[in-house]
């Protein structure tokens, strides 16, 4: 029944989180994340939009979180170095005396009468120092290693925020495109709409061909068409800029316009920009840091072969009235070598060369992978800037198109169909330039990307792209070696 009672109480039944508390973690949460930002004043500036992705950002928070997280591990491996110092303090009690006697190894008779030395409750204390120098080595080279994963980490959180300023770029511009266009695409549906109603009525009248009316209402509809689905997508485009912001969800808000939308200029020659990726790419960073961990792995796995050298003081105390001394000091040396690991040492040497091989082939496959990225982004930005001068100079035309069709309907030399579907026309057209700016801005940022450029939000561009930055990465890798 006790044993029963025992499995009982020791029984684990599942506890449903209640729905008051999910509520109220609802609120924490709520706060937590938008609480500690400024709201929005006026239009939001690309360099704008980039500051408050760095600093509110959700997963570039967690990235920061993780890397503290890291430097303490580190202060921790910092305080396994440091020698043991144990104390210690207990109590013993037995029922009846710890009595012995003694027995003549010739005769085997009794040579002493049974008698006591220690008493029946005593208590003790002891406070001891010990210092392994091999344990020593092995948490130094740990340390060592912990040292470089925090250096990984920060790799990881520049990646991080280069892959999020990309990401704020693109958004950013989807939304000057969206917001831009909005007003006209409103505007030509209204027209459309009431070019519709006019339509039907004509249609109703029997003023034209059945034939000629279905068509006229069919070009109309597909205007309408086109035109919502146009609308449909530019208004994702701001939510999505919010969400990289960690601006509350539905928040109404204006992006600056900028006054001209120059095209972006390298001052940096191909292989300048192979140079700079190479010195400068976080994945590369890591990989050297990866690289040495390993040969920092090397060096504990042989220290680990070595004999073990303890050093201890200590300080103790004991009850028993029956010691002459109750308080003592005392010091030791003791050495130990397990002899088995020399038959280990040839195979630990070599699969800690294995893992070094590794790494090393690792980073030739990366500075491949850069190298080539690199020379891509590169093509993709000249095309861009191509494609851009192409689709400006057709909005003008699809412009000036519009404006001859408009004033033609105005003066009533020709009808309305026309110049609404001029005006769809330029709106698709005004769409594509709009499109191809922003995927030549998003080249720009993939060619920053992927030369390892950390992200300037207050530089105008968010890079700088100049032979000083090229010196700047060459120093800042002298340093990893």
């Amino acid at each position: 029944m006790a044993t029963a009672l025992v499995l009982a109480g020791c029984a684990v039944t599942p506890q449903p989180i209640a729905s008051a508390e999910s509520k109220a973690t609802l609120e924490t949460d709520r706060q937590a994340m938008f609480g500690a930002q400024e709201p929005l004043s006026g239009p939001v500036t690309l360099e704008q939009a980039m500051e408050r992705a760095l600093r509110h950002n959700l997963d570039y928070r967690v990235k920061l979180m993780e890397e503290a997280l890291a430097q303490r591990q580190l202060d921790l491996s910092s305080v396994e170095m440091l020698p043991k110092l144990a104390l210690a303090a207990g109590y013993r009690g037995r029922d009846n005396d710890n009595a012995s006697s003694s027995q003549n190894v010739a005769t085997g008779q009794q040579s002493l009468v049974p008698s006591i030395s220690t008493e029946r409750n005593t208590q003790n204390g002891d406070l001891t120092l010990s210092w392994n120098v091999l344990d020593f080595g092995v948490s130094y080279y740990s340390a060592q290693q912990q040292s470089d994963r925090l250096l990984i980490l920060e790799q990881r959180k520049r990646k991080v925020a280069q892959q999020l300023i990309h990401q704020v770029r693109e958004a950013w511009w989807q939304a000057v495109g969206a917001q831009q266009l909005e007003g006209r695409i409103d505007a030509l549906l209204v027209e459309a709409h009431k070019a519709l109603e006019d339509a039907r009525q004509v249609e109703q009248q029997k003023l034209r061909s059945p034939l000629e009316s279905l068509n006229y209402r069919r070009q109309l509809l597909d205007v309408v068409r086109q035109m919502g689905m146009i609308r449909s997508s530019m208004a994702q485009a701001k939510p999505k800029l919010a969400a990289l912001m960690n601006v509350t969800p539905g928040t109404q808000f204006q992006v600056a316009v900028p006054e001209s939308m120059p095209v972006p200029v390298l001052n940096l020659k191909l292989e300048q920009m192979e140079e700079l990726a190479l010195l400068n790419r976080p994945e590369l960073q890591e990989a050297r840091y990866n690289e040495r961990i390993g040969t920092v792995e090397t060096r504990k796995a042989i220290a680990k072969l070595l004999p073990g050298l303890e050093f201890s003081v200590g300080t103790h105390h004991d009850s028993n009235k029956f010691l002459v001394n109750k308080s003592w000091s005392d010091a030791g040396l003791r050495v130990s070598w397990n002899l088995l690991n020399l038959f280990s040492a040839g195979p630990i040497k070599q699969a800690a060369k294995a893992q070094l091989d590794v790494a090393k082939a690792q980073r030739l496959a990366l500075n491949m992978a850069v190298l080539t990225q690199v020379n891509v982004a590169y093509l993709e930005l000249q095309g861009r800037s191509l494609q851009f001068g192409l689709e400006k100079e057709l909005s003008e035309v699809e412009q000036r198109i519009y404006v001859q069709n408009r004033n033609a309907s105005d003066s009533g030399v020709q009808g309305r169909l026309p110049a609404i579907l001029a005006d769809a026309n330029a709106v698709f057209s005004s769409l594509r330039f709009y499109q191809a700016y922003g995927s030549l801005q998003n080249a720009y940022g993939q060619m920053g990307a992927s030369l390892g450029l950390d992200p300037k939000p207050g530089h105008p561009t968010g890079y700088e792209l100049t032979a000083g930055a090229l010196d700047m990465a060459a120093r800042q890798t002298a340093q990893v070696q």
